[in-house]
């Protein structure tokens, strides 16, 4: 998997005048089961979050509220993907460095993810990261 796999999905948009609702179900809208959500709100400006690869979780990120960035790398070319439209999200396939940048006064990170949490499934020291990648030991 690398940066051919990352793309962004767009999600239904049901419209009303009191307001739109989005729903995301897994395996129709995203590529894979939902097996947890969880959220990043109130980051100070200036503050990135993310740093962080994963060996076999898949996620979907996206801008609920607010805007940022995701700059996501694998090894050998990078791309940034600006996020502000709650209809839409970014898919980061397993083995691809993300950061979150830029975050909006007031943004919220929505992420959907494949897999409970499991801190072995993580990449966190890029030049550990770089190496696999690259296939050096």
């Amino acid at each position: 998997m690398g940066l051919d796999d990352v793309r962004m999905l767009q999600f239904p948009k049901i419209a009303d005048p009191k307001g739109n609702l989005t729903p995301i179900e897994g395996s129709a809208q995203v590529p894979f089961e939902i097996a947890r959500v969880f959220y990043l709100y109130d980051v100070p400006g200036g503050v990135a979050r993310g740093g962080h690869a994963h060996r076999a979780l898949q996620q979907v990120i996206i801008a609920a509220s607010g805007s940022f960035d995701v700059v996501v790398e694998d090894g050998q070319a990078s791309q940034r993907f600006f996020l502000n439209r709650s209809h839409y999200g970014l898919y980061i396939p397993p083995m691809v460095w993300a950061n979150l940048e830029n975050f909006s006064s007031g943004s919220v990170c929505l992420v959907v993810a494949s897999a409970p949490y499991d801190e072995s499934d993580y990449y966190r020291d890029h030049d550990e990261y770089l190496a696999v990648v690259r296939g050096r030991p």
